[in-house]
């Protein structure tokens, strides 16, 4: 008799439970409530729920194209690496612009400033373009500036075969 009465307890409990999970309980006033809110305020709480994200938001490309990055890491790190003897003015990876002071190649007599534009994420020839220019605005040769640009190319491949070991 005892376990029966037990059982009918539980049971309610759970029908109780469930019903107020639906919103049965309660449910009339938070209605109400709900309609006398302002405009703005559900505008704010409908912006609030599209915020919030899920597992499936992981599967979805809903990243923004103001903020993120499109260059080509291994050019950037080896443009960076072949040109270290060239002190950093401005270094912006959004645009993938490189701008640098002047500076003297080790073995060289002459003083070179570089600007480098990595404009593509693929690891290609056309990802990357160098701008040099000679102290007191002398011009370069275009062989010097392709002899950058392939050192340069060299030192990613280098950068991607190593990283791809680990």
């Amino acid at each position: 008799m005892k376990s029966s009465r037990a059982a009918r307890f539980v049971l309610l409990g759970m029908v109780g439970l469930m019903l107020a999970g639906c919103g049965i309980f309660g449910g009339d006033s938070l209605r109400r409530q709900g309609a006398r809110q302002s405009e703005g305020t559900a505008v704010a709480e409908r912006a609030e729920r599209t915020r919030r994200s899920t597992i499936w938001d992981l599967f979805g490309n809903r990243d923004n194209p103001n903020t993120t990055v499109e260059v080509n890491k291994y050019i950037w790190n080896a443009a960076l690496d072949v040109l270290n003897f060239l002190p950093i003015q401005s270094v912006d990876p959004f645009t993938g612009v490189i701008v640098t002071g002047y500076g003297t190649p080790p073995g060289g007599g002459r003083a070179y400033r570089a600007t480098i534009y990595v404009q593509d994420p693929a690891l290609d020839a056309r990802s990357l373009k160098v701008a040099l220019e000679a102290r007191g605005g002398g011009t370069v040769s275009p062989d010097t500036v392709r002899a950058v640009e392939d050192a340069i190319l060299t030192r990613a491949r280098q950068l991607r075969i190593a990283d791809s070991r680990l």
